[in-house]
C-alpha cells in the first residue's frame, strides 16, 4: 500500500493497483483557500473505492455542503459506474482497474477519500500525497509494519509540502473521549497501572473464503494480506483508545487465538493478547467475532493509582477517583465521529494547518494490533522492535486480476 514519488507510481507491482475501496480526491486548492481566507469555499473529491462504507461516506461529506465529488475509482467497473451515477460524476471520470486510482489522481482534484481495501492505503496514500493531494484516509492504514511505516513517512511528507492528511478514527473525534483522555494525560489518574481492552462482535460470518482473485477483492475482508486479519481491521478501534489513553508504544506482546468458527483458511475469530507498555503498564485485550447475540462492545478501561477511565463505543465515557469526570454517553459516535472528522478536515485545508496530529496515534495502535496479530500467530512473545526489524510484508495473490 505504498508508494513515495509521483514517478515511482507507475513502477508498482499489479497487485498494488487493485482499487476495492473509496478514496475522495479535493482539486487543487486556490491560494485564497490555502491561506484560509475562504472557509466555505467547495471543494473537488475523488473517490477511490466505491464499496459500501466508501458510498456511506460519501453522503456525509456532501450533505456538508463543502464538497462536491468530481472523479471516483474502483477495481470493478460496475461499482464506479453506480456511484459515478449516483453523485453526477462525468463519465470521463469514473476509473476502473488496478491503476485507476493513478488515472484519478492525475486529475483536477483537491483531495482524496481513500477507502480501499487495507492492504492498498499506504499505496494510495503516498501516490496521493506526490500528486499534492489532501488525503482523508480510512483505518486500518496498513495491514503490515513495512505500511505502516510508509503512512509515517507519508504523513511528514504531507506535512512538509502543506497538505492535510486525516486518519478517521471516530472515537478520536468525539468530545467525551477528548476530554476524558486528556485528563487522564494532565495526570488525573495518577500513575497508570492496567488496562483491558475488549471487542466482542455477532456479526463477521463463517463462509469459506474467496476461492479467486476477484472474488478475493469483493471479500477482501476475510483474506488476510488485504485485511490484516479482523485484529487489524475492525478491532484495531479497542487498541486505538488503549494507545491513545496509555499514550505509549507497546515494548512486547504474547498471546493466542484461532480459527474455531470460520473454517480454515479463513481469518481468525479470535484473539487473546497481554500487552506490555513503559513503566510495567499492562493492557489485556480480547476480541472475538460470529459468536450469535453476543453484545457488541469496544471497551476499554484503564486503571491508574488515583482512579480509573471507562469507555466504550457504544455507551458512555467517564472517570472515577479522586478526580471524577461526570462525561456522558456518546450516542451513535459510528456517524458523528465521522461527520466530525469530515467537519475538521475542511477546517484544517481552509485554516492551512497542516500539523496532520492524527498519523502519528494511527501509526502506533496499527503497529500495536500487527504486533498483537504476529504473536498471537506465532503462540509466543514478541517485542515490537523484533517486529520493525523483520519488516514483513504481507502480498495477496492477485493473478490474473485486470490493470
Amino acid at each position: 500500500m505504498t508508494n513515495t514519488k509521483a514517478n515511482r507510481a507507475n513502477q508498482i507491482p499489479r497487485r498494488a493497483f487493485i482499487a476495492g475501496a473509496a478514496v475522495s480526491t479535493i482539486a487543487v486548492m486556490n491560494p485564497s483557500l490555502v491561506f484560509g481566507s475562504d472557509a466555505n469555499s467547495v471543494l473537488e473529491l475523488g473517490l477511490i473505492g466505491c464499496g459500501g462504507r466508501g458510498n456511506w461516506l460519501t453522503n456525509l461529506f456532501v450533505e456538508t455542503q463543502k464538497y462536491r465529488f468530481v472523479a471516483c475509482a474502483d477495481y470493478f467497473p460496475d461499482r464506479a459506474d453506480a456511484t459515478g451515477e449516483r453523485l453526477q460524476i462525468d463519465k470521463s471520470r469514473r476509473y476502473s482497474g488496478l491503476s485507476g486510482y493513478l488515472r484519478l489522481l492525475e486529475g483536477k482534484l483537491d483531495a482524496v477519500v481513500i477507502e480501499t481495501p487495507p492492504y492498498f492505503h499506504p499505496i494510495h496514500a503516498a501516490a496521493a500525497v506526490d500528486a499534492g493531494k489532501h488525503v482523508y484516509l480510512a483505518k486500518p492504514i496498513a495491514v503490515d509494519a513495512p505500511g505502516c511505516m510508509t503512512i509515517a513517512d507519508a504523513g511528514k511528507r504531507a506535512t512538509s509540502k502543506n497538505l492535510v492528511f486525516l486518519v478517521d478514527f471516530q472515537t478520536r473525534a468525539n468530545d467525551l473521549y477528548r476530554e476524558a483522555v486528556r485528563r487522564v494525560h494532565q495526570g488525573d489518574l495518577g500513575r497508570l497501572v492496567l488496562g483491558e481492552a475488549h471487542y466482542p462482535w455477532a456479526g463477521g460470518g463463517r463462509g469459506l473464503p474467496p476461492a479467486n482473485p476477484e472474488e478475493r477483492l469483493r471479500q477482501w475482508y476475510y483474506v488476510l494480506a488485504l485485511s490484516g486479519d479482523f485484529i487489524v481491521e475492525q478491532s484495531i478501534h479497542a487498541l486505538d483508545v488503549a494507545t491513545w489513553i496509555i499514550n505509549a508504544d507497546p515494548v512486547r506482546a504474547v498471546g493466542g487465538g484461532g480459527c474455531t468458527l470460520r473454517p480454515a483458511g479463513s481469518i481468525w475469530d479470535h484473539f487473546a493478547l497481554t500487552y506490555w507498555f513503559p513503566n510495567d503498564v499492562v493492557l489485556a485485550f480480547a476480541c472475538i467475532q460470529s459468536v450469535p447475540e453476543v453484545r457488541d462492545e469496544i471497551r476499554c478501561r484503564v486503571f491508574g493509582a488515583e482512579g480509573v477511565i471507562d469507555t466504550d463505543y457504544y455507551s458512555d465515557v467517564f472517570i472515577r477517583g479522586n478526580e471524577p469526570y461526570k462525561g456522558g454517553n456518546v450516542g451513535n459516535l459510528y456517524t458523528t465521529g465521522a461527520q466530525t472528522n469530515i467537519r475538521e478536515f475542511h477546517q484544517f485545508i481552509a485554516g492551512g494547518n497542516y500539523q496532520n496530529p492524527t498519523v502519528a496515534p494511527s501509526v502506533r495502535s496499527n503497529l500495536t494490533a500487527i504486533l498483537g496479530r504476529e504473536a498471537a500467530y506465532r503462540g509466543g512473545e514478541l517485542t515490537l522492535d523484533a517486529l520493525l526489524r523483520e519488516g514483513k510484508k504481507l502480498e495477496p495473490d492477485l493473478t490474473g486480476v485486470k490493470s
